[in-house]
């Protein structure tokens, strides 16, 4: 059976329509966290800003599995940081300060994705970070930036920083603790955070062999960089003369994961 996708920025659709295609797309992503080993229940938490709204996003709740996660266990949360709505669970606060750290200076930015895997948080410890040694590495390279360990992610004034250190990347390592990556869509965040932790899968995979790592010439290293610089640019080209297939990341394949998550664990997610 094949998968219906909802394009949330048609302007036919109404407000309740795009905010619930948007917890659809949300609630599916979980899932897809969980079934590719990326969950940590319960500290990890996603997030996707509410269609019309600036300054409010639906989000994970705690108590509630990625791998059970439906349209409408999401809660929507204000400026505040408090759940919109009576009767509403508490949320995750310091899954407020980093998400609310993200749209606030990133009004390009639709979802954020935050995660605690082993491969990304193996490389969040290591002095070099990510290592320019690997394909996948190289083509998200400048995509990507840091942003160092200041404790839980309790604090209010950590926010700017988060923001600053994010500025236009696409993925973020946080240091000793985890990755985050954005998206104009669900389906674009959800596709950095895989190339990024196959990214880092590679590189730790490689290290722990106990073998001589072949490290690559410079100039090959710069040639794959600018390969992944001219494939972006070349999506937002697409994107700007308004031509068909997609030029944001992962669109192509999203419906491909949803198919695919159908397959594995049916369609829970929608309701």
């Amino acid at each position: 059976m094949g998968v219906t996708t909802v394009d949330v920025s048609s302007q036919e659709l109404g407000d309740q329509e795009q905010q619930w295609a948007v917890r659809c797309d949300l609630a599916a992503c979980c899932q897809l966290v969980d079934l590719y080993g990326m969950s940590d229940f319960p500290g990890t938490h996603i997030t996707a800003r509410v269609p019309g709204t600036s300054d409010h996003f639906f989000m994970t709740p705690p108590g509630i599995h990625f791998g059970e996660m439906k349209a409408s266990d999401l809660v929507e949360v204000g400026p505040d940081g408090k759940a919109v709505g009576e009767g509403m669970p508490p949320i995750n606060y310091a899954g407020f300060v980093i998400h609310s750290a993200v749209y606030s200076v990133r009004p390009d930015v639709a979802c954020v994705v935050h995660t605690h895997t082993e491969p990304v948080n193996a490389v969040g410890m290591m002095r070099e970070g990510l290592l320019p040694i690997t394909q996948k590495a190289l083509l998200l390279w400048d995509a990507v930036r840091y942003h160092e360990f200041e404790g839980a992610a309790l604090d209010l004034e950590e926010r700017q920083r988060l923001g600053e250190d994010l500025n236009d990347g696409w993925c973020m390592i946080l240091k000793h603790h985890g990755g985050l990556t954005v998206g104009r869509t669900v389906g674009e965040a959800f596709s950095w955070t895989l190339k990024l932790e196959v990214a880092c899968k590679h590189q730790v995979t490689g290290l722990s062999c106990g073998r001589e790592l072949e490290w690559l010439s410079p100039e090959v290293v710069e040639k794959t960089i600018e390969q992944g610089r001219r494939f972006r640019a070349a999506r937002l080209e697409r994107e700007a003369n308004g031509l068909q297939w997609s030029a944001l990341m992962g669109d192509l394949e999203w419906p491909a994961y949803l198919r695919k998550l159908e397959r594995e664990r049916g369609g829970g997610w929608r309701q």
